[in-house]
């Protein structure tokens, strides 16, 4: 299994790398490759909205990011800014969800001393700050009506007043939207401005969840594992094929931040270079992901067969099966063995009964 990452489209690739259930340490099997978008994944699903986001990089054009909560909307906007002709201007950020309906005006304007009360300071809003780059407005479908109109005078003249100014400020700046919400149907509510959503919405972009691209939870896993161990300390060499199983077959409410969350947890819970998975529920009621079974044995026993078609049925060696799984060979026997997987391609036909 491949792992990808996103890369500016005038730069080389990168190399994929095997990332599932390999050693992380220096002369591995896994040569790390990441960007400074943290974008991890090779998946169609994800691969697509990747060529969306480069095709629309270079324009100045309004872009809205949709998806779920966890899905990584702000490392998309942040990774058009990196592609576009503003890359070498500021990356300002403002959830609008976040900001308290009496200041969001000046979060995003900035205001005069003295304009109202606790103004003892003049402050730069958000769109000053963000001249000559972009400006990314998470959960833009939560701002507030009585905002809404003034947000698209911005848009459209590229110009606005600080609150308690008569001054116009022009600036130049590039909006980058994301929501997780369905702006259309709040516009046929009436709680978002149509002529603003038709102003935004020029290049809708909408994230996967990752249960539409579960063939990356390996490279996230290695991935957010590499990042936890090195914070704490604490190497991580194997993930056991078992857990790698569990984390393919659940659902991911959260997405990748959950993910990465569960990781983070069981990297604390590892304390001899093993992953060891907190419990995690196996959902049964998944359409077809390609792993035939329910029980962690047989989602085992899955996972292995898939690695030794992958090396060709080679056990041991460099480039065997036990390497890529990060086991001793001894160990891989045992366990093939045991879960009834013959020694060689020819006996994947008939498998035996998994041992109790």
């Amino acid at each position: 299994m491949s792992c990808a990452v996103a890369v500016p489209i005038h730069s080389e690739p990168l190399r994929s790398q095997a990332m599932s259930n390999q050693r992380l340490g220096t002369g591995s099997p896994t040569d790390w490759a990441e960007d400074a978008s943290g974008i991890v994944g090779s998946s169609p699903a994800l691969q697509h909205t990747l060529g969306q986001a480069r095709i629309v990089a270079p324009t100045d054009s309004a872009v809205v990011i949709y998806g779920e909560t966890g899905t990584g909307k702000e490392l998309f906007a942040s990774l058009i800014h990196e592609l576009s002709r503003r890359s070498g201007g500021p990356f300002i950020r403002l959830n609008c969800a976040a900001i308290p309906e009496g200041l969001l005006e000046s979060e995003l304007f900035g205001h005069e001393k003295g304009a109202f009360t606790g103004a003892v300071a003049q402050r730069v809003g958000r769109f000053e700050a963000a001249h000559r780059g972009t400006l990314f407005l998470d959960e833009i479908g939560d701002m507030p009506l009585t905002l809404q109109s003034k947000l698209l005078r911005v848009l459209q003249e590229q110009e606005f007043e600080r609150l308690g100014s008569t001054r116009t400020l022009r600036v130049d700046v590039r909006v980058i939207a994301a929501t997780n919400r369905d702006l259309s149907e709040l516009v046929e509510e009436r709680a978002f401005r149509m002529d603003l959503f038709y102003r935004i919405n020029v290049f809708p972009i909408t994230l996967p969840p990752l249960r539409d691209r579960r063939e990356d939870i390996p490279c996230l896993a290695w991935h957010f594992a590499r990042n936890a161990a090195a914070r704490m300390q604490r190497p991580i060499r194997t993930i056991p094929p078992e857990a790698m199983q569990a984390m393919m077959h659940h659902s991911w409410s959260g997405n990748v931040r959950e993910l990465q969350n569960f990781i983070e947890r069981a990297v604390i819970l590892s304390e001899d270079g093993i992953l060891r998975v907190p419990s995690l529920r196996c959902d049964r009621n998944i359409e077809d992901t390609g792993f035939g079974g329910n029980t962690l044995d047989e989602m085992d026993r899955d996972y292995i067969l898939r690695v030794l078609d992958k090396r060709d049925w080679v056990v041991g060696g460099p480039d065997g099966a036990a390497q890529h799984l990060g086991l001793p060979r001894t160990t891989l026997l045992s366990k093939m063995k045991r879960l009834g997987i013959s020694h060689t391609r020819a006996g994947r036909i008939g498998l035996a009964p998994v041992s109790k």
